[in-house]
């Protein structure tokens, strides 16, 4: 039962069958813990139990049409995911754009016509066209714009390099070699879901979240003094006592080369 302040999506579009067996796994429960058996990443743990969809996020399939035999629900990620029957027989998912219906056929190829679901190369891709899914090195794989509703929009071409506005307002640079998929993903409604009660978020696996000022000092550096007391620190730290913002956690070497501008701040 849900309360008032919750929300619940009408999934009347979705099809009404159970996930293509072939392409399910399920996956090991490990609620945060790592190889010791301690908790490395607080706050995970629980939840309804789901398996697996594996879908399809680079271009392996290329030339060779596909039509979408279903609309479906994952619980492991926030779009919808649509089942593809390709004309060889083979069956895969992929991610679900926005205004795509049962019937209708994509196809993955350098050059396409610019309709939802058509997976092609940012160089054939002309200026303003909204993309999802979009790679970062040829032939990995999308990473980018892969959440309900994400779509980044091609700015520009400059020699081996597209310029992309990410969801974010970030505008990078990405080779025009890399593949993205045209439209807008589907479920961008997923952004006004209230949870409504603390069980529900139990059930997506979520445990729960103390503040440290609710704590004792011996559990929180922010634990102790009475009432609503501050801190009591120049800046936050985490419970083992290292700062917890604006302190670099990137082990590898990054760079910046690649963006163009930061995303603005609201």
């Amino acid at each position: 039962m849900l309360k008032k302040n919750a929300t619940k999506e009408d999934f009347k579009m979705l099809t009404k069958k159970k996930p293509e067996k072939s392409l399910l796994l399920r996956l090991q429960q490990k609620a945060g813990r790592g190889r010791t058996g301690r908790i490395t990443v607080r706050h995970q743990g629980g939840g309804e139990k789901k398996l697996y969809r594996m879908v399809d996020f680079g271009q392996e399939k290329i030339n060779i049409k596909a039509k979408v035999a279903s609309l479906e629900y994952d619980p492991y990620r926030s779009a919808f995911i649509m089942l593809l029957e390709y004309e060889d027989g083979e069956k895969r998912y992929r991610l679900a754009p926005q205004n795509l219906k049962i019937g209708d056929s994509v196809i993955c190829q350098d050059k396409a016509d610019l309709k939802p679901g058509n997976r092609l190369k940012l160089k054939n891709i002309p200026v303003g066209t909204t993309v999802y899914n979009i790679e970062i090195i040829p032939g990995q794989g999308g990473k980018l714009a892969r959440g309900a509703g994400a779509a980044a929009s091609v700015l520009a071409h400059e020699g081996k390099y597209a310029q992309i506005e990410m969801p974010s307002t970030e505008v990078r640079q990405i080779p025009q070699e890399c593949f993205a998929t045209c439209g807008m993903l589907s479920r961008p409604e997923h952004i006004y879901m209230k949870i409504g009660k603390a069980g529900r978020s139990r059930h997506q696996g979520r445990r729960p979240t103390v503040r440290g000022s609710a704590m004792i000092p011996a559990d929180h550096p922010h634990g102790g003094g009475e009432g609503k007391a501050p801190i009591g620190l120049k800046h936050p730290k985490t419970p083992w006592g290292k700062p917890a913002l604006g302190v670099k956690t990137r082990k590898r070497r990054w760079t910046d080369k690649y963006i163009i501008q930061r995303r603005r701040k609201e």
